[in-house]
């Protein structure tokens, strides 16, 4: 097997040679960045296409990579697939196929996100080097990586600091990398560079300034720098004080700090699919969420049509009964925003394959009945569900009693409930005028009911939905006996 190597180190000759050998098929397997998708590459007859690190890709890369050749096999590479490449594997449109065994002896990451204080900096690096270890420092702005340098030189005066980064020539960056691989530089200051193809046991800390600004995938990766041996690693993800951070950017966070455990990357994925939406099955966008219609609707629909495709391509015609317009049996359900975890963690279902089997089983409910039988199934296979299983079941409750009440949306965040109607005019003034007159802290606005409350938010959705049912129960009970 002749395997050769593509990449803007490799001299014009031997660039040529390559593919020409790549043209009449003397070269078996070549290995290359992005540049393979170049026109002056054609391939004799190619087979199988690679991709490794698969979220680095953009959707006309791959794309392109296809049309090497009509009939080609793809397999796809990633610790952290994109939200719509894993979308794609939920409705069952590519196979996945997942590794769960870490290698043997490894540690999980302690992950600790904190807002950025020099002390925590100082007593980090401080801990690592009196163990003899090494430190990744990632802060990922060129123009400004000398500042930093010259701050950590303050904070620790006695380490060998190194910095690298992407502008830098070959003969600048590779003494760096040296240095640091043989033990002669204790912290590497450096840009995102690290995240892939770095291989250094004897660093177990990493610190990332501004881990706001990078995407999941990227910090799952550059956490994946240290914990490569049997000691404990520990990665710091920091943020400025000074700066609010969006809702996506503390989510991603807090996502990172949950699932530190070995072969979390399935996990991470799952929660960015939630966090950014599925992006365009047929488009460019590679995350984003389906608003007109809601994420679980759509994946209802697209399951659909793939089971309609599935039975086309094996003869079978579509059944009589079943509805010729989904829309008509299928209503998006009322978005519910509220901050607690909600999910089915490691711990109490160990395989991934079935934590994904019983998240589609969820997603693909239409109502209260069989929400409950999926809950009972969970519970009679695996015992007694904790919190994050409950709370996930009863968020997928409450969003179906407040489809029956008519809401849109219901948020819980800072002291109320918020919720508010598709079409505020089809529920009765006298509805609420017994919520305000039962709980004196409700209160009518404009654009929503608001629900005071205090401790579990997730109770007080049950509360306001309870109230609600109740109030609108008695109105229609008191309206039918004066009709009488």
């Amino acid at each position: 097997v002749r395997l050769e190597l593509i990449n803007r180190f490799r001299s014009p000759k031997e660039r040529r040679e390559v593919l020409q050998g790549l043209r009449d098929g003397s070269v078996d397997v070549v290995i290359g960045t992005h540049s393979l998708l170049t026109k002056e590459i054609a391939f004799r007859n190619l087979g199988l296409v690679v991709i490794d690190e698969e979220q680095k890709f953009g959707v006309r890369q791959k794309e392109a990579l296809k049309k090497l050749r009509t009939h080609v096999d793809v397999l796809s590479l990633s610790a952290t697939p994109i939200p719509r490449t894993l979308s794609m594997a939920l409705m069952d449109i590519r196979q996945l196929s997942i590794i769960n065994d870490p290698p043997p002896g490894r540690l999980p990451i302690r992950t600790f996100v904190r807002p950025y204080s020099n002390e925590v900096v100082r007593e980090a690096i401080l801990r690592e080097l009196a163990r003899g270890g090494q430190v990744f420092y990632v802060y990922n702005r060129v123009e400004s990586i000398g500042h930093v340098a010259e701050r950590l030189r303050r904070l620790v005066p006695n380490a060998r600091i190194g910095v690298g980064h992407g502008q830098m020539t070959e003969d600048e960056l590779e003494p760096v990398m040296i240095g640091f691989i043989r033990g002669e530089i204790d912290i590497l200051l450096s840009t995102t560079i690290i995240e892939n193809g770095i291989d250094i046991p004897n660093a177990n800390t990493l610190i990332v300034e501004n881990a706001d600004r990078l995407g999941m995938a990227q910090l799952y990766q550059l956490r994946g720098r240290v914990g490569r041996s049997d000691r404990q690693a520990y990665a710091y993800l920091l943020y400025h004080p000074s700066k609010a951070l969006t809702e996506g950017s503390l989510a991603r966070l807090e996502a990172l700090q949950e699932f530190s455990s070995l072969g979390s990357g399935y996990s991470l994925a799952f929660r960015d699919l939630q966090i950014r939406g599925a992006g365009d099955l047929l488009g460019a966008k590679q995350h984003g969420s389906m608003a007109a219609v809601g994420y679980e609707l759509y994946t209802q629909l697209i399951n659909e049509a793939v089971h309609a495709l599935k039975n086309a391509a094996d003869g079978q015609p579509a059944s009589a009964s079943e509805p010729t317009d989904p829309l008509a049996s299928l209503a998006p359900l009322p978005a519910l925003d509220v901050a607690v975890p909600a999910l089915i963690p490691e711990s109490y279902i160990e395989d991934q394959a079935q934590r994904l089997y019983y998240y589609q089983q969820m997603m693909s409910c239409r109502s209260v009945e069989q929400l409950a039988s999926v809950a009972a199934e969970i519970e009679d296979r695996y015992g007694h569900p904790p919190t994050e299983v409950r709370n996930a079941f009863t968020i997928m409750n409450c969003r179906f009693v407040a489809e029956e009440l008519g809401m849109e949306k219901i948020e819980a965040k800072g002291g109320r409930v918020a919720m508010s109607f598709r079409n505020r005019s089809s529920i009765p003034p006298m509805v609420f005028s017994i919520l305000t007159r039962r709980h004196r802290a409700a209160y009518t606005t404009r654009e929503a009911f608001i629900w005071p409350y205090e401790g579990d938010p997730l109770k007080a959705v049950q509360q306001m939905l309870a109230a609600f049912q109740r109030a609108l129960q008695d109105y229609q009970e008191a309206r039918a006996s004066i009709e009488r």
